[in-house]
């Protein structure tokens, strides 16, 4: 399993105002990752929504709920962790334990549900879930350079 070459780790309280404080660092992230302005937007859109299901759902009749939420910076790709029981992230233990998220499944199966993980799996390359405690959510977005993706045909051979 390839680590990554920089992790940063955020917690902020699970209050809609601290949003806009990951939206600010994911897209700084990205920016120096080499995304373009359309990938950082849909990166802004999705962690927005992944945070605010945790928000929403996750602390109902908590007043001082956590949410913690990781940045694993690859040289092709960027993986964001959103997790609402505040924990710091084991990245093997994590990764051992998620899979991919099933558009088959039933909504009503994981916790943050609605309309939020139907745009997070339209905005990013591949979601997984953990909800064995609390919901682990990782998007992953893969760095495509010059708009071209590895196995495309390509009209260059340079990059």
């Amino acid at each position: 399993m390839q680590e990554p070459f920089d992790f940063i780790e955020l917690k902020i309280p699970a209050k809609p105002e601290y949003v806009g404080i990951v939206r600010l660092t994911i897209s700084g992230i990205a920016n120096r990752l080499g995304f373009s302005f359309e990938e950082i937007e849909d990166l802004k859109v999705a962690v927005s929504e992944a945070i605010t299901n945790t928000v929403q759902h996750a602390y109902r009749e908590v007043e001082d709920g956590e949410v913690t939420v990781g940045f694993g910076l690859y040289y092709d790709r960027l993986e964001t962790m959103v997790s609402d029981r505040g924990g710091s992230f084991d990245l093997s233990n994590i990764k051992q334990k998620i899979g991919p998220y099933q558009p088959d499944e039933s909504i009503e199966s994981l916790k943050e549900g609605g309309f939020g993980l139907f745009l997070i799996e339209e905005l990013m390359d591949k979601v997984e879930i953990n909800n064995d405690y609390g919901v682990i959510v990782i998007m992953t977005k893969y760095l495509h350079k010059n708009g071209v993706e590895h196995n495309d045909d390509q009209i260059s051979t340079t990059q």
